[in-house]
């Protein structure tokens, strides 16, 4: 058994008792996990990681009060430096993105074992990515379909006009910084148009930034 000041801290948080309860016995009877607060909603998960800050924080991931992504999204926001794991019965790749996009440090179904719910907050404590398998190989298909879904990708010319237009330069503007000629550019413009699938500046710049390219 480790030393009480190695071990990990840890909020256990599911609004069934039962299975929480489970998740608790599971951490504390490794040794090596502290459990310093359990909760059954997300508002009580949320206020525990703040005043606490414990290591990790095994969450569920549909709760009342605040569902597991947003206590993810607010604990960012307020400074926690809690690593977040979200426990789940729904492994849709959806799912499972939106909650690592959020910033969850991983993502597990809830039939899960003892020993890989232990071995996901030893993970986590060390700073790495919790995700069984069968969901990393779920995820990779979401990111190519998400990839697909924003459409033809720009060439690096076009990616480059596109950002100083961001900027609020004209067209002669941006080919004397690309040394282009202006009709030359008037091209890539419209090239970039069509794979946006919009009609002017203010429109483009707006569909490149929900689509992340100007990130």
């Amino acid at each position: 058994m480790r030393d009480s000041s190695t071990r990990v801290t840890a909020v256990v948080a599911d609004d069934h008792p039962m299975y929480r309860d489970g998740v608790v016995r599971a951490l504390t009877g490794s040794g090596q996990i502290d459990v310093v607060a359990e909760a059954e909603d997300g508002l009580t998960a949320l206020e525990a990681i703040v005043r606490l800050a414990p290591q990790v924080a095994l969450i569920d991931h549909r709760m009342p009060g605040l569902d597991g992504a947003e206590v993810v999204a607010r604990a960012a926001r307020d400074g926690a430096p809690t690593r977040i794991v979200l426990l789940s019965a729904f492994t849709d790749p959806a799912l499972v993105y939106g909650a690592l996009e959020q910033g969850a440090a991983g993502y597990l179904p809830k039939e899960s074992r003892r020993s890989e719910l232990v071995d996901a907050v030893l993970a986590a404590a060390r700073g790495e990515s919790v995700l069984p398998p069968q969901l990393a190989s779920g995820l990779v298909g979401e990111i190519r379909q998400r990839r697909t879904d924003r459409g033809p990708a720009l060439s690096e010319r076009e990616s480059e006009v596109l950002r100083l237009m961001a900027t609020g330069l004209s067209i002669p503007a941006i080919a004397k910084q690309l040394y282009l000629a202006p009709s030359t550019v008037k091209t890539h413009v419209q090239r970039m148009y069509e794979k946006l699938e919009v009609t002017e500046r203010a429109a483009a710049v707006a569909e490149a930034m929900r689509r992340g390219l100007l990130e």
